[in-house]
């Protein structure tokens, strides 16, 4: 036992490690948890913790591929090494953590080990087992860890087959997207966008960010990018699949499109972000105009939508 480990002061006939070891190897800290507990009893189980949200940079690494990385020093010596699934509320969690013990062992005490800011608080108010912290005498980040790793392509063929592993182990995905018609006062113009690659128009708008608050957050804010003026009055058009070229041949990644129109309340229109050109065009004349051809079926959703409100 490390000097900064809390003592168990009974004897317990099993002992439980609970934790998730998202890193792509055992550091020194974890064998100590590991061999600590291994020595004060006969019988141990492992759970790891599972995400709903696989393959992120929190939790990257999936069940099997942490339960064979602790199987490859302990695989002998641990009884079971099972996966414990991340719940919504604790007293789930804590339900499952009492069921999933006594399912592999009906009979014995039992004491559950965790680290400081582990579990240990979120299961003692709804859980029936004793528990005990283990504090290691040198914290190592998992996330410093992870974040220097991901940092290395390696030259192997073992790190590539890793790679395809993880992305043949994600959900199919589609990305969210926002365009947006900009109209002026009186709804008789729209501003279109040219990206510099392109010779068509198209309406202004990009990816969904992990820091907006909702799709009305990425039209302004795509708006602001790429024409720098200030909209408001947003309203839905539609929501389409897009037929985007950088995922024409991939089976698992797509786009869907919110579409909405805004009113334009201030600024001086100017391309930006990876717009080059900017050009009002007559809604009257729209239907003629021709745009990229995922926007194609937008521009129709639009003139639709003008003309329920009377605008066309």
């Amino acid at each position: 036992m490390t000097k900064n480990m809390k003592p168990v002061e009974k004897q317990y006939d099993i002992g439980v490690i609970i934790g998730r070891f998202q890193i792509h190897e055992l550091h020194s800290e974890h064998k100590k948890l590991i061999e600590y507990v291994l020595e004060r009893h006969d019988k141990v189980i492992l759970f790891l913790g599972v995400s709903p949200a696989i393959h992120t940079r929190k939790n990257p690494i999936d069940f099997v591929s942490r339960k064979k990385m602790i199987e490859e020093f302990y695989g002998h010596r641990i009884e079971a090494i099972m996966p414990l699934h991340d719940m919504k509320f604790d007293c789930q969690w804590a339900k499952q953590v009492d069921k999933k013990v006594r399912e592999i062992f009906p009979i014995g005490s039992v004491v559950l080990y965790g680290s400081k800011d582990s579990f240990i608080p979120f299961y003692e108010p709804h859980g029936k087992f004793d528990t005990c912290e283990l504090q290691p005498d040198n914290f190592i980040s998992a996330t410093d860890v992870r974040k220097a790793v991901s940092n290395k392509s390696l030259r192997s063929k073992e790190f590539r087959a890793g790679m395809i592993y993880a992305a043949n182990q994600t959900f199919p995905l589609n990305y969210a997207t926002i365009d947006i018609a900009i109209l002026n006062d009186d709804y008789t113009k729209v501003l279109l966008g040219r990206k510099h690659y392109e010779n068509t128009f198209r309406f202004i708008g990009g990816f969904s960010d992990i820091t907006d608050n909702s799709f009305e957050h990425t039209a302004k804010r795509e708006a602001q990018e790429e024409t720098g003026l200030e909209v408001d009055d947003i309203q839905y058009v539609s929501s389409r699949k897009v037929s985007d070229w950088r995922y024409r041949g991939e089976e698992d990644r797509g786009i869907i499109t919110t579409f909405f129109m805004a009113k334009k309340i201030f600024g001086s229109e100017k391309p930006s972000d990876d717009i080059v050109e900017l050009k009002w065009v007559d809604v009257k004349k729209l239907d003629k105009t021709r745009l990229v051809d995922e926007h194609e079926h937008l521009k129709k959703d639009l003139i639709n939508k003008l003309e329920i409100l009377n605008t066309l």
